[in-house]
């Protein structure tokens, strides 16, 4: 199993995946660059001109919600790690993705993400996943959503399991047009149209909001949560047998 896969969903910008290709280069970035485009995308040529690994999916409506659960899903047991990043994402770090590693490594199950130079702390626009996450959601997102508020989720979730860790030393640019570093060009502005955030929306209250997420909390928070439990059972076994307290616990 490998340690990190990046996934990039990517319409109609090939360019774009060369210049990720140079800044990951530039950043020595060691794992897995996967670049997910639909299967009529009229620049597919120019995709494959650029040597990466391309993973075609059928187009189903737009957005890259669905084309990245897809493709995580597919690749679930073959990485210990999942990041997602934009073809609009540029790392400017060295080593970043080793950084996303070594963190998700120490959360086990959480979140991690880096510094965009727009959002920065406050949203999580490209982001690393622990690969348990992966496998119990079956993708990065929850079903439904379209192409926005997969960073509110994101954010949402790592909040909830006490497993959202920034990075402010890693830096990953976002190029976006909110930011006044890209055009809005026909692909942003379709999938960013205001159909698109009603629909996002609703969506995201809806999962947050329902059972399914309840019992993905419940199925990864265990390794998060304190055993009362087992804590309370330990303390009684080291009181009946007269030992000297170990050290660092406290009384309950």
């Amino acid at each position: 199993m490998r340690n990190l896969a990046i996934l990039v969903p990517s319409r109609n910008r090939p360019q774009s995946i060369v210049d990720l290709m140079h800044c990951l280069e530039q950043t020595k970035t060691e794992s897995d660059l996967i670049v997910i485009v639909d299967d009529d995308d009229v620049m597919m040529d120019g995709y494959l001109a650029t040597n990466a690994d391309i993973f075609v999916v059928e187009k189903q409506g737009k957005g890259m919600a669905r084309p990245l659960n897809f493709v995580a899903n597919h690749l679930k047991d073959k990485y210990r790690h999942f990041s997602f990043i934009g073809d609009d994402h540029r790392p400017r770090t060295e080593h970043w993705d080793l950084e996303f590693i070594n963190n998700l490594d120490e959360l086990e199950t959480g979140i991690v993400y880096g510094d965009d130079l727009f959002q920065g702390k406050n949203l999580a626009t490209q982001v690393g996943m622990s690969g348990d996450i992966v496998r119990a959601l079956g993708g990065m997102t929850p079903p439904g959503l379209i192409h926005l508020y997969l960073d509110n989720f994101w954010m949402q979730l790592g909040r909830d399991l006490s497993a959202l860790r920034f990075l402010p030393n890693v830096i990953i640019e976002h190029l976006h047009p909110i930011a006044g570093k890209a055009q809005w060009d026909e692909g942003y502005q379709s999938v960013n149209a205001e159909e698109v955030y009603s629909a996002d929306a609703i969506a995201f209250k809806n999962y947050i909001e329902g059972d399914d997420y309840k019992k993905l909390l419940a199925y990864l928070r265990p390794t998060h949560e304190t055993d009362w439990k087992a804590i309370a059972k330990a303390h009684k076994e080291w009181k009946e047998s007269g030992n000297a307290k170990p050290q660092g616990w406290w009384s309950i």
